[in-house]
């Protein structure tokens, strides 16, 4: 059984929900960008030394994975924190003056903005 929230209660978050702390962010990518340079740099010294005793082809393909790593590892570290899966609304725009005194914000969602009428417009 579930029970609903006193009104004016406080919204207690889910630790389930709450997104990862930044530091063990930032610490997830830095490893995993330094793991893809590593990479890179093995994949450039596997192809210096195997260069006139291997065939050219599997050279090339070290050479060619050097040259691509890094744009690779620069995205996936640039990637940032995942964003939530649900939105947050942490004000309502009438709270904070978001339109004339008097005049309501049209509340269908199914309202197409290029008309004029739908959300976040304002109707006379």
């Amino acid at each position: 059984m579930v029970s609903k929230p006193r009104p004016g209660t406080p919204e207690v978050h889910r630790i389930t929900t709450a997104p990862e702390p930044l530091a063990d962010d930032l610490a997830r990518r830095t490893r995993r960008y330094l793991i893809q340079m590593g990479i890179r740099v093995l994949c450039f010294l596997l192809a210096v030394f195997t260069w006139g005793h291997a065939p050219i082809w599997l050279s090339a393909v070290l050479l060619v994975s050097a040259t691509v790593l890094p744009y690779i590892a620069v995205i996936l570290a640039n990637a940032g924190r995942e964003r939530r899966s649900e939105p947050a609304l942490l004000m309502q725009p009438r709270a904070i003056g978001a339109g004339p005194a008097g005049v309501e914000p049209d509340p269908r969602p199914d309202a197409d903005p290029a008309a004029g009428t739908g959300r976040g417009q304002w109707s006379p």
